[in-house]
């Protein structure tokens, strides 16, 4: 198996609206108030009210309940971990709260969109596995608030809201915003406890399918370079010295020649003299990554001098495939040991439509 090492750079050091979204402002209550009931477990007080207000971020939550705006049995109430049960009685003040978007989160910076539906694959008492649309953020964050894959969750499985870190309930792993494919929730904390040592102990196999620029030589191969945060570019991801340690392993499944598929313009990124750029050329690959780095197949593969095809960020702008509006990357498959049941799990994703008919004929 061959060990490629592309060169290093110097380190830098150290929830859910009704119906689809109109565009306008939704008018928020002076007061919402409900009795939580008997089948759900106890649990924090902030995890409760961003359980039953899903747009309602947890961090939101607490800043409600420090300003004074809850109430627990008509008393009110300050300490965010209070525990709170079946039987209980909650209000939630907002006409004083000041802050007109706290039902989508934090700020104004959300986005307030419709809540996804979840393609579930795979589910049971512990984990579910979702396949991902692109396009769609996994959890809250600049930008997305009330539209992420974690707000889908919640709308349909509240009790997950108190699974793992507050500010994404349930994920073990993420995916980038414009990759596709499978993805595994935690539902309980055993299964999230589990799940998190395992992805840490390489157990959870992870396969992608990915379209490259260029033809991809040798046909196997283990890309072996530490990723960190571009020091020239911060909101970038790099190949740095001292970054954490990546590995990804690819295989060639084939090249090709797609007639439609080449540069518009002068090229806007280096090319490297082996890496068949030029006349179409193209490789579909199967990826496998081996730790779990911020798009780490994305640098990766541009750092070898085959780009991502579609790749805005990392890959050549010039090069276009005709009808593809994102990178063409899709997580295609799971493999992995049931983390409280140890049975074997193995979960496949087919090609989503706007890759398949981006490349017509790429079945893998």
């Amino acid at each position: 198996m061959n060990e490629i090492g592309p060169r290093l750079l110097p380190h830098p050091g150290p929830f859910p609206s009704e119906g689809a979204s109109t565009g306008r402002p939704e008018p928020v209550p002076e007061a919402i108030e409900w009795t939580v009931v008997p089948d759900v477990p106890r649990t924090r007080l902030d995890v409760a009210l961003s359980s039953h207000l899903p747009r309602l971020s947890r961090s939101a939550a607490q800043r409600l309940v420090r300003e004074g705006m809850t109430r627990v049995n008509g008393r009110v109430v300050m300490k965010p971990s209070l525990e709170v049960g079946p039987g209980d009685n909650l209000t939630v003040e907002l006409s004083g709260a000041g802050q007109g978007s706290v039902l989508i989160g934090e700020g104004s910076g959300g986005s307030g969109g419709s809540v996804p539906d979840l393609k579930v694959v795979y589910e049971d008492e512990h984990i579910l596995v979702v396949d991902k649309a692109a396009g769609v953020s996994v959890h809250p964050g600049p930008g997305h608030h009330g539209d992420t894959l974690v707000d889908g969750l919640l709308a349909v499985r509240p009790e997950v809201a108190g699974v793992g870190q507050p500010d994404r309930p349930g994920v073990v792993h993420r995916l980038d915003l414009d990759t596709s494919g499978l993805l595994i929730f935690a539902k309980t904390q055993v299964a999230y406890e589990t799940l998190v040592r395992m992805i840490k102990a390489r157990d959870v196999k992870r396969t992608y399918i990915a379209l490259v620029s260029g033809h991809v030589e040798p046909p196997e191969g283990v890309i072996d370079a530490p990723v960190g945060r571009d020091p020239s570019r911060r909101t970038r991801q790099a190949i740095v010295e001292g970054g954490k340690a990546a590995r990804t392993r690819y295989r060639v499944v084939r090249h090709v020649v797609l007639a439609e598929f080449g540069r518009r313009g002068p090229s806007t990124t280096p090319e490297r003299a082996d890496s068949g750029l030029g006349a179409g050329r193209a490789s579909l690959l199967v990826v496998t990554l081996e730790t779990g780095r911020m798009h780490q197949i994305r640098v990766h593969m541009a750092a070898i001098g085959h780009p991502v095809v579609g790749d805005q960020v990392y890959g050549d702008k010039t090069v276009t495939l005709p009808g593809l509006t994102r990178q063409f990357l899709h997580a295609a498959a799971l493999v992995f040991k049931h983390p409280v049941t140890g049975a074997q799990v193995e979960v496949t994703s087919s090609l989503p439509d706007d890759l398949a008919a981006a490349a017509p004929g790429l079945v893998v």
